[in-house]
């Protein structure tokens, strides 16, 4: 963290009407066309908003630093944080409540009501506006589904039916019907998504205990150990990351993995993979409808902005953040630069706007869009109504790192003890939760 600067404060905030806010997240010096990017959005702004003044800073969000900034009074007015961290930002009144001036600017009825629930306490007020959001869903081949006899537009809905079609691709394709990350805290934070999935949590509502040794996380190795030993239909590599996946599923060597839409990019645009074998659908479920993991990022304002500062920070988050989203000049813009710059246009995702309002962008963008939609339609029908779980609100790297070892131990070893891994490794994650 490069600086660090206290919030304006109501004295020195209005200068003949003007209000000055502290603004974080600006690149440093070492990533200046980043840096100079966000200048000039920081200058159109002000140029935009005349009352306004931005001080902009470089202050990230640290999770080592952030307590004892938020206790001297030395974050920005405007911060980008984790989507694991508004519920308890909000418990302890670390964070503005901006329901009011939301309301006021007419932007608390264009966000995405599923997604806006993990900025909001109980009673439904709003302290976080959610900027970016995914959530993980089910990539295959559709290259290798029709070759193996399936419907290439109806991806598995049940981890049963993942199980059987994964057997299916095996048997008639002689690739690997389906593979999972396992190394780099990939295989726990895709154990963790299975493991919601199946309907079972990885630590308790306030992060302070391992949840996993239970019959969800049991039933959802079970299912690895049974597609990998029994029906032998998840090939002979077990040790991937991201990348290794990315790479070896662009090749046409695995059928399924778990990814968020997202993965078009790095799949098609660098590792080759046709754009017409590429698919997606929802997190396929099991025993009901749970839910997925989700991820992203909320700007938080600071408690002690003033009525005026909560004011001007939402136009610059608004402006910042999701300007292409609510402003046709700003989407046809974007669309264009992306087309431009060889990048993919129109990729479906989690939208962090309600749907009337992705509806209207969609149409905006749509004479620039690159990507084959319809190979994402079995996603999108679902994913905007399917319940969104945030990853592990505590230490969820380090809970992940500890879980990575339990997933390539019941891809390598066909006699592994399933039960005896998740009780070693809640102890192991129990103690760092204890820290």
């Amino acid at each position: 963290m490069a600086c660090s600067s206290a919030p304006s404060s109501p004295a020195d905030s209005s200068s003949g009407g003007q209000v000055t806010i502290t603004v974080g997240d600006r690149p440093t010096s070492s990533d200046p066309a980043n840096r100079a990017q966000y200048d000039q959005k920081v200058a159109d702004f002000e140029k935009a908003n005349p009352d306004i003044k931005l001080n902009p800073v470089e202050t990230l969000w640290d999770p080592t630093t952030f307590q004892a900034q938020a206790a001297g009074g030395q974050l920005p007015d405007v911060l980008n944080v984790p989507f694991t961290e508004p519920q308890g930002m909000i418990a302890r009144k670390q964070v503005a409540d901006l329901t009011k001036v939301l309301k006021d600017d007419g932007l608390l009825s264009e966000l995405n009501p599923n997604v806006l629930k993990i900025a909001q306490d109980q009673s439904g007020n709003v302290y976080a506006v959610p900027t970016a959001a995914y959530s993980v869903g089910l990539v295959y081949n559709r290259n290798l589904f029709t070759k193996a006899g399936l419907d290439p537009n109806k991806p598995p809905a049940t981890w049963d039916e993942v199980r059987a079609d994964a057997k299916a691709i095996a048997q008639k394709t002689g690739q690997a019907g389906y593979a999972q990350m396992t190394t780099n805290n990939t295989g726990g934070w895709m154990f963790t998504t299975q493991t919601y999935a199946f309907g079972g949590s990885i630590e308790n509502a306030d992060g302070s205990q391992a949840a996993f040794d239970d019959a969800p996380s049991k039933a959802a190795l079970q299912a690895l150990h049974e597609m990998k030993w029994v029906d032998k239909s998840m090939g002979q590599a077990v040790l991937y990351d991201i990348d290794g996946i990315s790479k070896a599923f662009s090749a046409g060597k695995i059928g399924m993995y778990m990814s968020a839409p997202d993965a078009y990019r790095t799949l098609v645009n660098v590792n080759g993979l046709k754009a017409s074998s590429f698919g997606i659908g929802p997190m396929p479920q099991q025993g009901g409808d749970h839910g997925t993991l989700s991820g992203g990022s909320v700007q938080i304002v600071s408690p002690s902005a003033t009525d005026a500062e909560k004011a001007a920070a939402v136009k610059w988050i608004k402006f910042s953040y999701l300007n292409k989203y609510v402003d046709q000049s700003a989407a046809v813009t974007s669309a264009k630069n992306g087309v431009a710059g060889k990048l993919p246009v129109g990729v479906p995702g989690l939208p962090v706007i309600a749907a009337d309002q992705w509806s209207t962008y969609q149409n905006w963008i749509k004479p620039y869009v690159n990507v084959p939609l319809d190979n994402f339609a079995p996603y999108t029908k679902v994913a905007a109504d399917q319940k969104i779980i945030p990853e592990p609100p505590v230490k969820a790297q380090e809970v992940y790192a500890a879980l990575d070892p339990v997933v390539q131990t019941v891809l390598g070893n066909q006699k592994a003890d399933i039960p005896a891994l998740l009780t070693k490794a809640a102890g192991t994650v129990n103690a760092k939760l204890g820290r």
